[in-house]
């Protein structure tokens, strides 16, 4: 006797708002709606004069509250109270976390919206010399920061790098111990600090009143030393100790351990640090003002006469304003936007160095 089996019935389908949930990416389309409806109402508002203009800090975050509400009322109405619940709480996470983000925000796109004006071939090819109102650009500047800020790099990732491998490989006792108290005091001494101590460095062998491009790269120096032996310090640590230890069960002594195996292991986080060390100086204006001073011609020597960097011909054009100040304005913000742009160039290079270049493990 034969018997069958009825084929089991096709599932119908449903879609999400059917089965008491919301669709995967609502929340994601949500926001970028709210936002866009508070960008809408900020616009009419300007337009009709009630503001002086649009305002991006305003319409992120009233725009994220209005997700918040509106999300918790979808979810209410779809998936009932418990799951509304649940969804409040994380959007009232993300919005905490918008809020942090506001002020880089608003100041990206201050910047963004001051500088674009000058943002031409014409800033970028040519400097403030004879220039009294309108044209004019920051070549000069531009020059003088990448010298100065590389010649700095050149003094102190030496120093900086031998000063972890010491802490780390070598250093015990009372010295270790003296380094590393110093190397945190350094780590807080205010840039003006810095900039006197290279003046007054200087002013002893060349006399007082220089002002020369190499003396921003010692200031500078002295900045960026303690940020290269702590990120140093503290990726060589990570270094697993089995890698030292396999090395010196093959009778390879320490110097050469810590040259062919600490340090390629831990060459991608050393780069990123030493990067970010670059881009925490590359702004200072303070101990560059008392050392490189400011100049409105090409200079290309570090060791004679004045230069004029990015951070400094900012101040200078908003502080010496001529007659027609929005020349002066534009360039000002035009230049701090160069300086973003390049701290932000900077950042990407670590990220990729360390993607590229960190030890790749695998099963």
């Amino acid at each position: 006797m034969s018997t069958t089996t009825a084929a089991p019935a096709a599932r119908p389908m449903t879609n999400s708002l059917a089965a008491g949930r919301l669709p995967r990416f609502s929340p994601i389309f949500l926001l970028i709606g709210s936002w866009i409806v508070m960008g809408a109402v900020y616009g009419m508002l300007a337009a009709a004069g009630t503001l002086e203009g649009f305002d991006i800090v305003g319409t992120v975050f009233f725009g994220t509250v209005l997700f918040d509400v509106a999300l918790f009322v979808w979810s209410l109405v779809v998936e009932g109270g418990r799951r509304a619940r649940d969804r409040l709480i994380t959007s009232l996470v993300c919005t905490a976390f918008v809020i942090a983000l506001l002020p880089l925000i608003s100041l990206i796109w201050t910047v963004v919206a001051g500088g674009v004006h000058r943002f031409d071939l014409t800033f970028f090819s040519s400097s403030m010399r004879n220039v009294l109102d309108e044209g004019g650009g920051a070549l000069h500047a531009t020059v003088g920061t990448l010298e100065i800020t590389g010649f700095a790099a050149l003094i102190s990732v030496p120093i900086g790098l031998l000063t972890a491998i010491y802490l780390v490989e070598y250093g015990r006792g009372w010295l270790a111990k003296g380094i590393t108290f110093l190397v945190d005091v350094m780590t807080g001494i205010p840039s003006i600090v810095a900039g006197l101590f290279a003046f007054a460095l200087f002013s002893l062998f060349a006399g007082p009143g220089i002002r020369a491009g190499v003396m921003g790269s010692v200031a500078l120096a002295v900045l960026m030393i303690p940020i290269v032996v702590r990120s140093a310090e503290e990726i060589l640590k990570l270094v697993p100790n089995e890698l030292r230890e396999a090395s010196y069960a093959l009778g390879v002594p320490k110097w050469l351990t810590v040259v062919k195996v600490v340090l390629p292991t831990a060459v991608a986080g050393i780069t990123t640090g030493i990067v970010l060390s670059i881009s925490r100086v590359i702004g200072e204006t303070a101990p560059l003002l008392l050392t490189a001073g400011f100049t409105a011609s090409m200079n290309y020597d570090l060791f004679d006469e004045r230069m004029m960097t990015l951070p400094v011909f900012v101040y200078t054009q908003y502080a010496n304003q001529g007659p027609e100040a929005s020349d002066f304005i534009n360039r000002a913000w035009a230049g701090a936007l160069e300086l973003i742009l390049i701290v932000a160039v900077l950042n990407i290079l670590a990220r990729l160095v360390s993607f590229f270049f960190s030890p790749k493990t695998g099963r």
